[in-house]
């Protein structure tokens, strides 16, 4: 496994976790990270799918969320 040293000014006032979480949650965004991969931020699957929907990151599948749009 790799590591990635990022450098944050103080003035951005974020904390090491949210900032672990706000990355995953973009990697799984981009498809670059799994649900079941939500380790990496030391949190349970479900935790992890909560923080996906507090930065707007759909946990469906394009192919699901699509047919849920054709439901509604």
């Amino acid at each position: 496994m790799g590591t990635i040293t990022l450098q944050i000014p103080d003035f951005l006032e974020v904390d090491r976790q949210d900032t672990v979480r706000f990355i995953a949650a973009k990697l799984y965004e981009s498809g670059k990270l799994t649900l079941g991969q939500a380790q990496v931020t030391g949190m349970p699957k479900w935790e992890f799918a909560e923080i996906l929907i507090k930065y707007d990151v759909h946990y469906l599948d394009q192919s699901a969320s699509e047919d849920l749009k054709a439901l509604g």
